[in-house]
């Protein structure tokens, strides 16, 4: 009978406790959807300030931009945290074309960051095209040297999860120029990394390892439709040259900063739940989809708890990483300065995959942790998110090391994410107010039953 009656009030203990957290997680969606500041802040961040590359003038007007919004939300602290961050420029508009019997094709094309440039009256070379660096290594020296290297992989069309699609072809873009450089090439070209056919080039980083700077060779991405166009000439015409320009540098390191602020935990004061984004951007659009929208979520959490009058257990601390584009040095700076201070962090979670409708999360987790998740997934469906799932986090918050920690990323829908990674086309028009806003609300409420319920 006593067992009967405990059990009784177990599950009606539980049962008042799910009501409350159901309670809690109405109470953010709404204060989000109607008191939301994340989409005024982000068109500040995207239309006054623009394009935020590590080092640049954009980059260091966002830190002082975002330090100041969180000081006026009232936090227990707003700090800046210095970290050395790689200042790379791009130069004029770069020029390509591919020249084959009388005619001449113009390509569309950006040189991909940390690139060096190319003699300055350009270069000219024939084109030889791979899909793989498996393709690229088999061709041998004797068939690549003197040559520039097209990398022509697309993204694959048939996985639904878009990131799958680009993780299968990006290394062509990362490595690309190391690889071909080994084999005596004097250039690559590689195919964007789009799933749509159009006409604008995507950048991101190529990185060259231990390379010589001497023998580092210039890197260039082509849109998508010019990359189709470039083949077909190609087919017919093997023996065709292009030219291409491109007068990016690199000046060294400078100093940038990570923008950190928390509110104070009560119960657990030395305990952090961390929320963040990277303030970094690439230079071709203003950086509104990536990672703006995390930098503004992340901010919106801390709004939220504390328009709602909400007292975490926990210290709450939302940070936005400088130089995840080209280096993460502010993710490296920021788990050095927590390993000296040594900061204990529990739980961490990331946004850096758009600002489109959330639609889950994705967990580095171990299985008791992962049981308790899945206990809270009925509190998401009214608001549907249905994606409860191990997988990547974040690339900022990678670094990050605690004696037991639980690490994720909110996961948006991904179709359209592609379309404007990288591109001058990560412009604030392309963001949904309510699909911006209905993120930060699905990461505060996540952040608040960590707080509630802590770590197993």
């Amino acid at each position: 009978m006593k067992y009967g009656l405990s059990l009784t009030l177990l599950l009606a203990f539980q049962s008042l406790f799910a009501q409350s957290d159901a309670q809690m997680l109405d109470r953010i969606h709404r204060s989000a959807l109607t008191q939301g500041q994340c989409y005024p802040w982000l068109e500040h961040l995207s239309n006054s300030i623009g394009a935020r590359l590590s080092g640049s003038d954009g980059a260091a007007k966002g830190v002082a931009y975002t330090k100041a919004q969180l000081e006026q939300l009232g936090l227990d602290r707003v700090y800046l945290q210095e970290v050395m961050v790689p200042k790379w420029e791009r130069g004029e508009k770069e020029v390509a074309y591919v020249q084959f019997g009388k005619k001449r094709l113009d390509l569309t094309i950006c040189a991909l960051g940390m690139s060096v440039a190319t003699p300055k009256s350009g270069l000219e070379a024939e084109v030889i095209e791979v899909k793989s660096l498996d393709e690229l290594k088999a061709l041998g020296a004797e068939n690549v040297r003197g040559k520039l290297v097209f990398f022509n992989r697309p993204m694959d069309p048939e996985h639904v999860e878009t990131f799958r699609a680009y993780g299968g072809c990006v290394d062509q873009r990362s490595s690309g120029a190391r690889e071909a450089g080994k084999l005596g090439a004097v250039g690559v070209l590689v195919r964007s990394m789009n799933l749509r056919i159009d006409d604008l080039p995507h950048t991101g980083m190529t990185n060259y390892g231990d390379t010589p700077e001497s023998q580092r060779i210039p890197a260039a991405a082509v849109s998508t439709l010019d990359a189709n166009a470039l083949s077909e000439v190609l087919q017919s015409h093997p023996n065709a040259k292009i030219y291409f320009r491109q007068t990016c540098r690199y000046l060294g390191e400078v100093l940038s900063h990570n923008v950190v602020g928390e509110i104070k935990g009560t119960t657990f004061p030395d305990k952090i739940i961390l929320v963040g984004g990277h303030l970094d951007s690439w230079d071709l659009g203003d950086g509104s989809h990536d990672d703006g929208a995390g930098c503004v979520q992340s901010m919106e959490v801390l709004a939220l708890f504390k328009r709602l009058g909400y007292r975490p257990k926990h210290t709450i601390r939302a940070v936005l990483f400088m130089n995840e584009e080209n280096g993460v040095k502010g993710g490296l700076q920021y788990e050095a300065e927590s390993k000296r201070l040594g900061e204990q962090h529990i739980f961490a979670l990331e946004s850096d995959a758009g600002g489109f409708a959330p639609r889950g999360f994705s967990f580095e987790i171990d299985a008791a942790n992962m049981e308790q998740v899945q206990q809270w997934k009925p509190l998401f469906e009214p608001y549907l998110l249905h994606l409860f799932r191990q997988g990547h986090s974040g690339v900022d918050i990678g670094p990050l090391q605690s004696p037991k920690i639980v690490k994720a990323g909110l996961q948006p829908d991904s179709q359209r994410y592609f379309d404007h990674h990288h591109a001058a086309n990560d412009t604030f028009d392309a963001v949904n107010k309510r699909e911006l806003e209905l993120g930060a609300a699905a990461m505060a409420s996540l952040v608040y039953l960590f707080d509630q319920y802590g770590i197993r």
